[in-house]
């Protein structure tokens, strides 16, 4: 296992507000943060990224220069910058302009202003990103564990396939939406499925439907993990049959004991 220190992060604050600037670098002191780099905008950013590579960027929302969604955009284009963490700090509060950004699997989005409980939490889940702690595992070999992974945002699936490939799985198949999964569960077998909820075509719940109705895999543990807050389909979805549920952004460190428990049952 490697296992990082909150000290041993190195942080890119981009902040128009010079004031929430030295406010967030307080907070990042007290967590022992020691490397903190800070821009007032996002080509500044950019300048101080090519010189040197965070661990993670905590964001406001809006600049003179541009959004934080184009800047998250302009990182996950970058293959050099695939490893790079994003944190959002925003006084937006409304689900719609939230959603993109856990769709396209930020580590946290922190409230303005945010306490030391919010902060600890996402610098701990942007450790477990980047550390491996390979899952241990009484009836499987983790490396031989076949998981399919579904959700119709590419980047989303890119940031499941890491979490869990730092946990040891190898064998990772992904699918775009719920019908291209049950596509390839006709041919291939699965020793489990993570699926996203809202999806074109078939969604997660259709997907855990077929799985318990239909398929020949019909006890396969099924995770999904989703932005959706409606108790409605929360509910509807468990009764379909899913295992358990996850929200976006997720914690590694929780991914980790969910699938444990799944797996281990």
């Amino acid at each position: 296992m490697t296992q990082l220190s909150p000290d041993e992060l190195s942080i890119l604050i981009v902040e128009p507000s010079e004031i929430q600037r030295r406010i967030i670098i307080k907070h990042l002191q007290q967590e022992g943060i020691i490397s903190i780099q800070s821009a007032a905008n996002i080509t500044e950013a950019k300048g101080l990224i090519e010189r040197h590579k965070p661990d993670l960027i905590a964001s406001a929302m809006y600049f003179e220069d541009g959004t934080a969604k184009e800047f998250l955009d302009y990182l996950h284009a970058l293959p050099e910058c695939k490893d790079i963490q994003f944190m959002l700090v925003s006084s937006e509060y409304r689900r719609e302009q939230l959603e993109v950004f856990r769709q396209s699997g930020v580590v946290a989005i922190l409230p303005k202003p945010f306490n030391a409980e919010h902060l600890g939490k996402a610098l701990n889940a942007t450790i477990d990103f980047l550390s491996h702690d390979e899952l241990d595992l009484s009836h499987f070999d983790v490396k031989s564990l076949r998981v399919l992974v579904v959700d119709d945002s590419r980047m989303a699936r890119n940031v499941i396939k890491r979490t869990i490939a730092n946990l040891g799985i190898e064998h990772i198949t992904e699918a775009e939406d719920g019908a291209q999964a049950i596509e390839l569960m006709r041919d291939q077998l699965f020793d489990l499925v993570i699926t996203d909820y809202n999806m074109p075509s078939v969604d997660g719940l259709a997907l855990t439907q077929y799985i318990r109705n239909e398929s020949q895999q019909s006890h396969i543990p099924i995770l999904m993990v989703s932005s959706e807050a409606n108790e409605a389909h929360l509910s509807n979805v468990s009764q379909a049959g899913v295992n358990a549920l996850c929200d976006k952004p997720f914690e590694p460190k929780l991914v980790k004991q969910i699938l444990y428990q799944l797996l281990e049952e």
